[in-house]
């Protein structure tokens, strides 16, 4: 082991960094705002008042203090080009974090995604200037007409345990027209970009505070022109002695290079250390082919880029490279402390102070996927039901556990190809056929008889709920028990409880956001009775009710549409008068997973069988395919609806408070 300093002496600074995580105690200055798509709104200072949107909570910065600390639920923000309303201070960085192991009180576990791709509909938005972090310049291009904005609003902040992606760059800041000091940490974050996994340009950096990466994943999509894991320019008009940025136990990932520092009609000199990083350019072609010219690349000179490595591997065609004057590489000057070494092209030279490698190098390889934070999922197995099926209910018949199936087209078709069957599960005999003409039905055992309620299908829609009952499967009576009123009618669940019995309906009733769920009351399953201020949804879509009752709370599990993506999961919520909704802070209780989900885990309903919780859904593309999965519970039903509330928020859906 033996430093190798080409042209200069670099000193390496291991800097104190201001206290400014939660784990250091409460900050010197500020306030703590929450952002979560299951609050209302209101003004961001607890989970049940949280911002719906990250955006919200930065513009909600109140001054330059610092101190400040943003809260975020695992879910998935569409959003892009994030900019604060203030920086942070010395001694009080502002902090962006994301609730990932639950700690903070969010009532979850998972990533916390930020995906600044096209509108949630299009996908990748590959576009110069558009990403996670805002920063334009006007004149760049014909569509860059807008005011030259810099990210230096971000001095002073620090980012946790956020997953960065989408755009064309990742948890990147460019200082634009705005060269001046500049300290941000990024900590436990994955960062990806179509130019840029993570970096700065256009700054300055302070030599007490460096630029930080600790812990990231830094990865690059693109293998053409500005592009790299990590990208770093500051501006210095003479290589500086102190460190400008520092990456620490980081992964550094791009099909060009891995690091890289300068740019074309730029002449500053920029200082960078990496500490138990890995390196991996990509592109390893052949020497005739397009390889990359380098792991760790100085664009315009050599000169311009010094680097300091300890502890780190390399993988890729060479080692350093430069792109303009490919001549100048020579002039790149680093230092080795530790353990470095590099895996490359066999005829490459291995620079001095490296351990050349002649075997792949399997641990990194697999140290480039990110370890994420596990979503919470309470079942032991998740199976296939029912294939080319979309609409199910589970009871108990007799002392045998059997399935209501609801026979229908795909989309459209006339009243002859609707009806319901009713199977044991078991054995797969179909018991009886009922209701044709109908769908979207749902069951209910009371005593010795079967109660099956469903809408009609009529010119091309869904008409009233009828209730068809019977005592021996053969002959059913039937009556009308809800009918429209100005809109289509879904979807039902009935439950029994002290009311009698409450049904649950879908609606599209124009006055609320596209479907929500109505209820009606009945004490002998004959006369039924509307509840009007009983309305679940009015703000937000919920489709698909299954309604349960266990120790004075209704329970609701229903749809939402993860809006703007075309994406469903299915949510709990629970109240003591169908009024007053308490949302789980731990939905969803259902999403779609696995290479045979789709996009969609809808259509919930469930049975206690046997000790266990049986939770039949449809999965599929809410388009043009449906398969029916069953997921397990481990207990009895009360308790799995019980589990879903341990932080309560209370909502009350009629008021909006």
């Amino acid at each position: 082991m033996h430093p190798v300093t080409a042209l200069i002496s670099t000193v390496c600074l291991v800097c104190a960094l201001p206290a400014m995580s939660a784990a250091d105690g409460a900050p010197v200055h500020g306030i703590t705002f929450y952002v979560s798509k299951l609050g209302n709104g209101k003004d961001g200072a607890n989970w049940q008042n949280a911002f719906r949107t990250v955006q919200a909570a930065l513009d909600a910065i109140p001054d330059n203090g610092g101190g400040n600390r943003i809260f975020i639920r695992p879910d998935t923000y569409f959003e892009a080009n994030l900019f604060p309303a203030n920086r942070g201070a010395k001694g009080a960085y502002n902090e962006l974090v994301g609730d990932t192991d639950g700690k903070l009180g969010s009532g979850t576990k998972g990533p916390v995604i930020v995906d600044s791709g096209d509108t949630a509909q299009k996908g990748f938005k590959s576009y110069d200037w558009w990403g996670t972090i805002r920063a334009t310049s006007q004149g760049w291009s014909p569509q860059h007409t807008e005011k030259t904005f810099s990210s230096i609003g971000w001095d002073r902040w620090k980012f946790s345990h956020l997953y960065a992606t989408g755009g064309d760059a990742g948890i990147f800041f460019d200082g634009t027209d705005h060269v001046e000091p500049f300290s941000v940490v990024v900590e436990d974050c994955v960062s990806i970009g179509r130019a840029f996994g993570g970096g700065v340009a256009s700054c300055l950096s302070r030599p007490d505070e460096p630029i930080t990466y600790r812990r990231c994943h830094l990865i690059a999509l693109d293998f053409w022109g500005d592009t790299a894991g990590a990208y770093v320019r500051v501006e210095n008009k003479s290589m500086p002695k102190q460190t400008d940025a520092v990456f620490e136990d980081c992964i550094l990932v791009g099909p060009q290079c891995a690091l890289k520092s300068s740019n074309f009609g730029f002449h500053t000199f920029s200082n960078i250390r990496l500490t138990r990083c890995r390196l991996f350019a990509m592109n390893m072609s052949q020497p005739a082919g397009t390889p990359t010219d380098g792991i760790i690349q100085s664009v315009q000179e050599g000169k311009l880029l010094h680097v300091d490595l300890e502890d780190c591997t390399l993988a890729g065609y060479k080692v350093f490279g430069c792109i303009k004057n490919k001549q100048t590489v020579k002039d790149i000057t680093y230092t080795t402390h530790g353990d470095v070494k590099a895996y490359i092209q066999f005829q490459q030279e291995m620079p001095t102070g490296f351990h050349r490698l002649g075997a792949w190098p399997i641990d990194m390889l697999q140290a480039l996927a990110p370890a994420l934070p596990p979503y919470k999922t309470p079942y032991t197995a998740r199976e296939t039901a029912v294939k080319d099926m979309c609409e199910v209910t589970p009871f108990v018949w007799k002392g045998e556990l059997c399935l209501l199936e609801c026979i229908r087209p795909t989309s459209g078709g006339t009243a002859d190809q609707f009806y319901l069957s009713v199977k044991d599960v078991e054995t797969g005999t179909e018991l009886c056929q009922c209701a044709h003409g109908y769908g979207l039905g749902s069951a209910l055992v009371n005593g010795d008889e079967l109660l099956v309620f469903a809408s009609r299908w009529e010119k091309n829609g869904w008409h009233d709920v009828t209730m068809f009952r019977s005592t021996d499967l053969k002959e059913w009576k039937s009556k009308v028990v809800i009918q429209g009123e100005n809109e289509e009618l879904f979807n039902t669940s009935v439950c029994r409880s002290p009311r009698g019995f409450v049904l649950a309906y879908e609606s599209n009733d124009t006055k609320y956001v596209t479907f929500t769920v109505k209820f009606a009351q009945s004490r002998d399953l004959d006369k039924w009775t509307k509840l009007p201020d009983a309305t679940f949804g009015k703000d937000r879509y919920a489709a698909c009710p299954c309604i349960r009752y266990a120790k004075g709370h209704y329970y609701l599990m229903y749809l939402e549409q993860r809006s703007p993506r075309w994406s469903f999961e299915t949510y709990i919520a629970r109240s003591s008068d169908l009024k007053k909704w308490e949302l789980s802070s731990a939905n969803p209780i259902l999403r779609p997973e696995g290479l045979d989900e789709g996009i969609n885990a809808s259509d919930p309903d469930l049975v206690e069988w046997k000790g266990n919780t049986y939770l039949y859904y449809a999965t599929g593309d809410q388009m043009t395919w449906a398969n029916v999965k069953r997921a397990i519970f481990p207990g009895t039903l009360t308790r799995f609806l019980e589990s879903w509330f341990t932080n309560p928020g209370i909502i009350d859906e009629h008021s909006g408070k």
